[in-house]
């Protein structure tokens, strides 16, 4: 397959494409978390301190399927199951071994990313803030699809500059007892920040959406949710293995659908612009990223880390281009979709 050639402008070029957008908004991917912790945040490094104890044959699975990526394994354990349904259906118990062993690897992940993650917020620099605030800055409403906390962190730290930040993610006091050692989400609420995926600091209590906070407890924030998971209490994260188990998982919770339906709302106006960072347009993300084809925003800022013939960015390419065509397909020609790629690492993103 022949390789995609593009052009790849500097971050700054490319946002003066979108200079007169009406609004402009801001997509994260794993790659905001790993550009401040490869060692912690990348697929291989929570693999390596994941613990399978629940399912100790996983690590095999892994190493067959040439992936260290959590979500792949996911994927193929819920399709095997789902095949030996149709196939094999006396095979009750094999099928729901698998799908347990899907479970347990998510568990996994949830586990990893909470043991690795800094521990406290002054584990982070001022100027690395401070830095990240400036590029938050640029846009009206941030959607993230990554569980860990550095995103909260770097909103709240509003002493190291003088930023006016939109730092409302839709929780407050519980408004029958505000005591309470949490906020809880108001749905009437109107956030800029989305968790289109959960993270650590949420939790669904079945009657209501909580978050972890420090000013409520004295505790922090990743002390907390470690505990919660000693305790056998998972925070609300969405890592099944396929887009649509994802969207079946996200319609069921009244936060999660929302923050979907936020972000569909921003790709619906011509006049809106969307940038992308750290995240490769994949696949298994594709029931957030459709709203981009079927909505009718003129224009999308898409990062490349590194070298642009690398096979992660020739599928990041080949992933935009499938947008393009779909916005074709869907919207015909009034509505045409424009993708400019640039240099992630001209963000600078954490200085």
């Amino acid at each position: 397959m022949a390789l995609a050639k593009v052009e790849v402008a500097s971050f700054e070029t490319a946002i003066r494409k979108i200079d007169r957008a009406k609004h402009r908004h801001l997509l994260l991917g794993n790659g905001f978390s790993i550009a401040l912790k490869p060692d912690i945040f990348s697929y291989g490094s929570l693999y390596e301190n994941a613990d399978f104890s629940a399912a100790p044959h996983v690590p095999a699975l892994f190493e067959a399927l040439r992936t260290q990526d959590f979500e792949i394994v996911i994927r193929h354990l819920q399709d095997a199951a789902t095949v030996v349904d149709v196939y094999r259906p006396k095979l009750t118990k094999l099928a729901a071994s698998l799908r347990r062993d899907a479970a347990a690897i998510k568990d996994a992940l949830v586990a990893a990313v909470a043991r690795r993650h800094p521990d406290r917020p002054y584990d982070i620099m001022p100027a690395q803030y401070a830095a990240c605030r400036r590029f938050l800055a640029r846009f009206e409403h941030i959607f993230t699809l990554n569980y860990d906390v550095l995103l909260y962190w770097t909103l709240m730290q509003d002493e190291v500059d003088e930023l006016k930040l939109r730092p409302d993610d839709g929780f407050r006091h519980p408004e029958d007892d505000p005591d309470q050692p949490y906020v809880s989400w108001q749905q009437a609420n109107s956030p800029t920040v989305h968790y289109l995926h959960g993270a650590l600091h949420l939790f669904d209590r079945g009657t209501e959406i909580t978050k972890y906070t420090w000013s409520k407890t004295d505790i922090p924030i990743v002390d907390q949710i470690r505990k919660a998971l000693d305790e056998d209490r998972y925070p609300l994260f969405v890592a099944e293995g396929t887009s649509a188990s994802k969207r079946a998982r996200i319609l069921h919770n009244a936060y999660l659908h929302k923050a979907l339906r936020s972000f569909e709302s921003c790709c619906k106006p011509a006049g809106n612009a969307l940038v992308i960072f750290g995240h490769s347009l994949a696949e298994n993300d594709n029931h957030v990223l459709r709203s981009i084809a079927s909505g009718g925003l003129e224009h999308v800022l898409v990062g490349l880390y590194g070298d642009p013939k690398s096979r992660a960015n020739q599928e990041a390419i080949a992933n935009a281009n499938a947008l393009i065509q779909l916005r074709k397909t869907r919207r015909g020609s009034r509505f045409p979709l424009s993708v400019t790629f640039y240099n992630a690492g001209s963000v600078r993103l954490w200085g």
